[in-house]
């Protein structure tokens, strides 16, 4: 069968006869299917899916995300087609070799995001839900225990996801809220000369502790510079990300919303 022999005809009528080049890379779940001017993503459809495209109508003259050309649910699988961003991804080679770009282009990232006003948001999936969601997947056995830091699990960390969870719970720090992209990893920040064109894959974005993407961006920082994954890049440092946001880090909330996201 042809890949689009699955896709709604209303999606089929828009693409027409366009080229695509697939893409599932990162994206659990889900395909992508990247054209010219668009991008087709289908995914189960879930809550996750179904926040991505509500947060991106809404944040829509708010922020650089791509506009939702048409979405549907079909068969159990959510469909959304979109406007293709410009630009590349925060972890392309020309930005990984200039930190001196890239770190503030990352922190001026973070910072619009949390400029944005939060007032009538529809996003609501901040640290007790994550918490929720994240029970429901331990109670499941979907909490992947190999792909995770070093220490997390072992004789020097976390017995399994239960115990990790438990301690969560248990550890809860305050939260100061802002627009949380929710997973603020070099791949979904797009940059253009040198500047922020785009953000992507908006299903956890919702009002959050700002530490939700201060973490996740700090981490996803180091592993795209020490060679997990390809190239290395010496030349980052990641606690430079803290500078250019002007804060001293707290250190505690950094392991804990690393940790929260071992569950996912």
């Amino acid at each position: 069968m042809h890949i689009l022999d699955s896709v709604p005809a209303a999606i089929r009528q828009i693409i027409g006869e366009q080229t695509y080049t697939p893409n599932t890379a990162g994206h659990s779940g889900a395909g992508v299917l990247v054209f010219d001017r668009m991008v087709l993503k289908t995914a189960p459809a879930d809550p996750t899916a179904a926040r991505e495209i509500q947060m991106m109508t809404w944040l829509q003259g708010r922020l650089p995300v791509p506009q939702v050309l048409h979405s549907c649910v079909e068969n159990g699988r959510s469909f959304l087609l979109m406007s293709r961003l410009p630009g590349v991804m925060a972890c392309d080679r020309h930005y990984m070799e200039r930190p001196g770009v890239l770190i503030p282009l990352l922190a001026q990232g973070l910072r619009r995001l949390w400029q944005v006003d939060v007032a009538g948001c529809p996003g609501r999936f901040g640290l007790e839900e994550r918490l929720m969601l994240a029970e429901q997947l331990v109670r499941e056995g979907k909490c992947d225990t190999e792909h995770v830091e070093p220490g997390t699990y072992g004789p020097d960390g976390f017995r399994d996801p239960a115990h990790l969870l438990r301690w969560l719970k248990d550890h809860r720090p305050p939260v100061d809220p802002v627009l949380s992209h929710g997973d603020f990893c070099l791949p979904n920040l797009f940059l253009r000369q040198d500047r922020v064109s785009g953000y992507l894959d908006l299903g956890f974005c919702a009002v959050a502790d700002r530490y939700q993407d201060i973490a996740l961006c700090w981490r996803s920082l180091a592993h795209n510079s020490d060679g997990s994954y390809g190239a290395a890049y010496p030349g980052i440092r990641p606690d430079t990300l803290f500078d250019a946001l002007g804060i001293t880090p707290d250190r505690e909330k950094v392991r804990y919303y690393i940790l929260l996201d071992e569950l996912f």
